[in-house]
């Protein structure tokens, strides 16, 4: 049928070519000598536009003004972006909140929107993480591989440009890609001091972020990239849960961060919330309550992949000491393991440090202290912008946890934020910068 289609459409395309050549190439009159075509019910020739597809729907505009009308209505790319199974409300929120200025939804076109999006390439996401790093395509549904974060790559004596190129290279061979064939999105750490708030708009700080981000850029130019896009990992978390303003909480491998975020730009003056324990804290805590119980295991690895089994977080701590809360799970290889109150004394330690011997900030307290660092910042009439918390990182998928503010992509949010800037109709000119301007950037020493 569509092929059939397909040769009429190249017979009217023909006939009204050459009758747009004797009027100066305007588009013919709404009502042009074509036969039967003439008559056919708008909504039967919606239903033949599907059929033929969008590069030759796209071509049928050509014809006359009432088709032309008929293309370009939203209808039928909305079907045709959505049979490409891009994520609707992740598409609507890109195309409106990270333009360079709002659009609101009614405005959009989305003829234009796909034109766009079939230009633009797909790219190389690498989400440097806190426990491991995670890299892919930005056309596949999730991450393909992960390894390492950059900044425990190789060796770590070896200095900082050496042990980037050898982590970009590593992940190039992985993804069996040449250096130069896709742009490259990359997500960027927050920088901390363990185990306390810091400001992060300081002289030093801003130095430790701008030598970061050189190194990054520096070598992938090197290797022939031909654009790159570096964005916090923060910021692509909350890009992820469809959001520009807010605070995330990002628990990370070793630390938990605290971050405020306005428009889509981490608010370094107003400061970020350090809480000293992560996932590695709450798998050690685990591991010290298995053993005082005598519960044998062979390494840290099991301990972790137990927690991320049966460990969640209590909403009553108290009333949760007073039920039965044994369960089991089996590991490969090592057999099955049952806990009890070590279920979810685990996650407590979140919110009672002291439970597990740590002398840091509970996470409901960090965050409520950013709050308040917001409030007194002043940075908008509108205090609302920071009342949106959403969380990060693998541990914040804990049960009962993530129910209370689900995070997002789980482990991944970074990854899928940087997924959704990827696929914009603008991710080339309004997001990459290329080897070129990064030069000029240098210059005028405005990488920061």
């Amino acid at each position: 049928m569509a092929v059939v289609l397909r040769k009429v459409l190249g017979s009217v395309l023909h006939r009204s070519g050459s009758s747009s050549s004797r009027h100066n190439s305007e588009l013919p009159e709404d009502h042009p000598p074509l036969g039967d075509l003439n008559v056919i019910p708008n909504d039967v020739f919606v239903q033949i536009l599907l059929l033929l597809g969008p590069r030759d729907a796209a071509r049928t505009s050509s014809v006359c003004k009432s088709w032309r009308a008929l293309v370009s209505g939203n209808a039928i790319w909305v079907y045709f972006i959505m049979n490409e199974k891009e994520p609707w409300d992740a598409l609507v929120f890109a195309e409106t909140h990270l333009q360079l200025c709002f659009v609101p939804p009614s405005q959009l076109s989305f003829m234009n929107i796909y034109s766009k999006r079939a230009m633009v390439p797909g790219s190389i996401i690498i989400d440097g993480g806190s426990g491991y790093c995670k890299y892919g395509w930005s056309k596949s549904c999730s991450p393909s591989g992960r390894c390492a974060t950059f900044l425990e790559f190789g060796n770590l004596e070896s200095p900082m440009h050496a042990r980037f190129h050898y982590f970009f290279t590593t992940i190039f061979s992985r993804m069996q890609v040449k250096t130069s064939s896709q742009p490259v999105v990359v997500s960027l750490p927050i920088c901390y001091v363990d185990g306390q708030r810091i400001c992060t708009n300081t002289e030093s700080a801003r130095a430790s972020r701008k030598q970061l981000k050189e190194a990054i850029y520096s070598v992938l130019f090197e290797m022939n990239v031909p654009a790159v896009c570096a964005i916090d990992q923060a910021v692509l978390a909350l890009f992820a849960a469809r959001r520009t303003s807010g605070i995330v909480v990002n628990i990370g491998f070793h630390v938990t961060s605290v971050v405020p975020i306005f428009e889509g730009i981490v608010r370094h003056d107003i400061g970020i919330e350090i809480v000293g324990q992560g996932a590695l804290k709450l798998t050690a805590f685990l591991r010290e309550l298995m053993q005082q119980r005598n519960i044998n295991f062979e390494s840290l690895y099991t301990v972790r992949t137990i927690k991320e089994k049966l460990c969640y977080v209590a909403a009553d701590y108290e009333a949760e000491l007073q039920k039965d809360t044994e369960a089991s799970c089996e590991v490969v290889g090592e057999g099955w393991f049952t806990l009890s109150k070590e279920r979810f004394k685990t996650g407590e330690i979140l919110f009672q440090p002291l439970i597990g011997g740590l002398r840091t900030l509970g996470l409901h307290r960090a965050v409520a202290l950013c709050m308040d660092h917001c409030v007194a910042a002043e940075a908008t009439p509108d205090n609302r912008w920071f009342k949106t918390v959403v969380l990060a990182g693998g541990t914040s998928c804990l049960p009962g946890l993530s129910e209370v503010i689900p995070p997002p992509c789980g482990a991944d949010s970074a990854w899928h934020g940087a997924k959704i800037v990827s696929s914009m109709s603008t991710f080339m000119d309004s997001w990459c910068i290329t080897k070129k301007q990064y030069r000029q950037m240098m210059r005028r020493n405005m990488i920061w």
